[in-house]
């Protein structure tokens, strides 16, 4: 946890240092200004620890290894248990790596936070389904174990695409046109960019209930996904061995 907070506030200092420098050099960068382009940078680097899309997920060496046969005798859901695991992992990180990263962003540059209850409640909300989702999507791709000898490739490609579609390097805002309404019609907006609109009040009113609608949208569409992938994988897995 020391070092994840160590590596976050570092690329902090260096994302804000790019950023606040656009800000300054253009008349309008995407409706930002110093306050609200610093809530966007630090409230992303203290959701990192949180969001799935670094690291591998315990389903990937249980279907290698074929223990994942044991899962399906479980009488548990397999797909809801590794949910409920990571999403208490996830929150966890959030007091030791998450907060702290968002404190040295409010002492350092200064945040443009909301001064009412409503963004902060219905942020949590946002931030809960987000995590959601970041797992949720990750888990699906994953699955794909049970057709492939190595899912390396395809775990990557999702780590790329999410992180820059979700917003991380840059505002999904100050894409263009094409290459926004691509990163709508994808659930990794939901993974960050939308979380931080919604927590730091950048978006407000039945706006902001939107974008947690769409959230919700995108966390049934993504558990149906990984329902009908992992019975599609019962039916295929082969355990050899006695």
């Amino acid at each position: 946890m020391v070092a994840g907070l160590v590596t976050n506030v570092v690329f902090g200092f260096v994302r804000a240092a790019v950023l606040m420098t656009a800000v300054e050099s253009t008349d309008d960068f995407g409706g930002y200004d110093q306050g609200t382009i610093g809530a966007y940078i630090w409230l992303s680097q203290g959701l990192l620890g949180a969001i799935a899309f670094w690291g591998m997920p315990d389903i990937v060496a249980r279907i290698r290894s074929g223990d994942v046969a044991i899962d399906f005798l479980r009488p548990i859901d397999m797909q809801l248990a590794h949910l409920s695991e990571y999403l208490g992992r996830a929150v966890f990180t959030l007091l030791p790596r998450g907060l702290p990263s968002v404190l040295v962003g409010v002492l350092t540059f200064g945040l443009a936070m909301p001064n009412t209850p409503g963004p902060y409640v219905l942020g949590v909300i946002s931030l809960l389904l987000a995590i959601a989702v970041s797992f949720l999507s990750m888990f699906t791709v994953c699955l794909a174990g049970f057709w492939m000898v190595e899912t390396r490739g395809l775990r990557s490609l999702h780590m790329i695409c999410g992180t820059f579609l979700a917003g991380l390097f840059a505002p999904v805002s100050l894409f263009p046109d094409w290459l926004r309404t691509l990163a709508y019609c994808t659930p990794f907006p939901s993974m960050m960019q939308w979380p931080i609109d919604v927590l730091s009040g950048r978006t407000v009113g039945w706006h902001a209930v939107g974008l947690v609608a769409a959230q919700i949208f995108w966390f049934f569409a993504l558990l149906a996904a990984g329902q009908l992938v992992l019975r599609a994988g019962r039916r295929k897995l082969e355990v050899q061995g006695g």
